[in-house]
């Protein structure tokens, strides 16, 4: 599997809806350019001046902690100008529909507006009606590329490649725009992903994408590269589709003695925020086989490439240079 770009490569999105749009070489450019900007928030003075004059808009429907902040920080970082609206401060309390909302920020003349929205297919919806780019910060249960990509960068650094990995992903499936996203871009890369958790958390057709359906999570994290787990997303779910939080750890938790299952040198990751104790005990969290808070650094690092590139960026870094 191809993980590097060919020499005459042109990025050519000017929305970011999902993984499932990206070629293996546009995955394998985003990366590139990601790890070209991820020194810039090791140096003293973490800014360049890159995206100066760009109008960046962050247009959050749905709460959120690190998608927010680092889409803010990744911009802030290349010197655009940023703002941010949540619906609790937008007019949407008011009626006002997210396609008027749009407009009346188009009429700012903003350069990129990044969405979070509780709708699948909001992003497209809102790049038919203005002419800024849209990148999706996440669309119901839809997806969520950035993550999807910080999730690929955060594997390739520790395990050098992609192609050939297992990834084992445990948890509620069916309500998770990362898993989408994680699905299709891992096993577009190389990868083979396996799936386990309850089956009321299990799409019936999510082989569809590429992943193999585990009946057990014993066989999912057996010889695993990689094991992630993901957060039961309630507020996703109309009535309880398990017993109680305590049973779905007894049965689906990752703790030290499942990964005894891994491979010896397999990594733990998680989107968060995490349910400690749930879907992940404390000591695996926070022990020697975490990534979880590599993601997050690498998630800066992944939104200033998307920023630049649907912005008009062709080679990974260009200008970062001029601000040290």
């Amino acid at each position: 599997m191809v993980e590097k770009v060919q020499p005459d490569y042109q990025f050519q999105h000017k929305h970011i809806f999902g993984i499932e749009q990206l070629s293996v070489e546009d995955i394998a450019h985003i990366l590139a350019t990601a790890r070209s900007f991820r020194e810039i928030s090791n140096r003293p003075i973490k800014k360049v001046p890159t995206l100066r004059g760009k109008t960046i808009v962050n247009l959050f429907f749905e709460p959120s902690t690190r998608t927010r902040l680092s889409f803010e920080i990744a911009a802030k970082r290349m010197s655009a100008d940023t703002f941010n609206i949540s619906a609790s401060t937008s007019s949407a309390t008011k009626g006002e529909t997210l396609v008027d909302t749009a407009r009346n920020i188009q009429a700012m003349s903003p350069d990129v507006i990044i969405l979070r929205h509780s709708s699948s297919g909001a992003p497209q919806l809102l790049a038919r009606h203005i002419d800024a780019s849209v990148i999706n910060a996440g669309d119901g249960a839809h997806e969520h590329p950035s993550q999807g990509l910080l999730d690929m960068m955060t594997v390739m650094e520790h395990k050098g490649k992609i192609a050939g990995l297992k990834l084992a992903i445990i948890g509620d499936i069916a309500h998770s725009r990362v898993a989408v996203s994680d699905i299709i871009g891992f096993t577009r890369m190389g990868a083979q992903v396996y799936l386990a958790g309850p089956q009321t958390f299990m799409p019936k057709d999510i082989d569809r994408l590429g992943a193999n359906v585990c009946g057990s999570v014993q066989e999912a994290v057996q010889d695993a590269d990689v094991v992630m787990t993901l957060r039961i997303q309630l507020e996703r779910q109309n009535d309880s589709l398990i017993p109680s939080l305590r049973e779905y750890s007894r049965f689906y938790g990752v703790n030290r003695q499942l990964m005894e299952l891994a491979k010896k040198d397999a990594i733990v990751m998680h989107p968060g925020p995490i349910n400690r104790g749930v879907e992940l005990n404390p000591d695996v969290a926070d022990g020697r086989r975490s990534v979880i808070l590599d993601q997050v650094s690498n998630g800066v690092a992944v939104r200033m490439a998307l920023l630049y590139l649907v912005l008009g960026g062709s080679k990974g870094g260009e200008g970062q240079g001029d601000g040290r």
